[in-house]
């Protein structure tokens, strides 16, 4: 059974993802920031169980500000283990791509191989820094097809725990990256109606 220490993906993602992710029925999916897994496994085990899957998960296992206290090492065991688990039981193959590294250089390199318009749902959870987040948008829309979703994690995230009385840092959330991502392709993109713990968006053209 696949190990998961946080509950981070949580019923309420869940409940969301179900009315909205069928909508494209994912066969080829990209996800930036994995952790332990628990979203892949998701995805694998409501869509592997239809047809043939792929998923190119992308993280560093090095952690952000908010995981200072964890063992990333083990965090990236257990997402080893969860992943091969949930492929090995899936009714249909399970092509699983680990790309280790920051998201700018990994999302260039499947930029560069020609994965241009190339997935079915991308979903941005990586790090929760400005420039990071507008980086992972612009390139995901360049990997997304039309058509296809993407999903931003944490869109009223305000930061790692702050001592009393301090000032939100704008620069650590994602929200205004994601907002200036919408903004300017606005007329490329659709927002689909959701809670607000995350955004989708629907691509409708290049």
């Amino acid at each position: 059974m696949p190990h998961f220490t946080t509950s981070w993906f949580s019923q309420a993602t869940e409940n969301a993802w179900e009315k909205i992710v069928p909508m494209v029925m994912p066969r080829h999916v990209l996800e930036v920031g994995s952790f332990e897994g628990a979203s892949a496994c998701y995805l694998i085990n409501r869509f592997a169980a239809h047809a043939p899957f792929e998923i190119h998960c992308i993280d560093s296992w090095q952690g952000g500000e908010e995981h200072q206290s964890l063992d990333m090492a083990a965090v990236e065991r257990r997402f080893d283990e969860n992943l091969a688990q949930t492929a090995a039981k899936a009714a249909h193959t399970v092509s699983l791509h680990k790309h280790k590294g920051r998201s700018d250089t990994e999302l260039a390199r499947l930029i560069a191989r020609g994965h241009y318009n190339y997935f079915d749902l991308a979903y941005i959870d990586g790090s929760h820094q400005d420039p990071d987040v507008l980086f992972d948008a612009v390139a995901a829309f360049r990997l997304v097809r039309p058509g296809g979703l993407i999903i931003f994690d944490d869109y009223l995230w305000t930061g790692a725990p702050q001592r009393e009385g301090a000032a939100i840092d704008l620069l650590h959330c994602p929200k205004p990256a994601i907002d200036s991502f919408t903004n300017l392709y606005r007329q490329k993109i659709s927002l689909i109606p959701a809670p607000l713990l995350q955004l989708f968006v629907a691509k409708v053209t290049d």
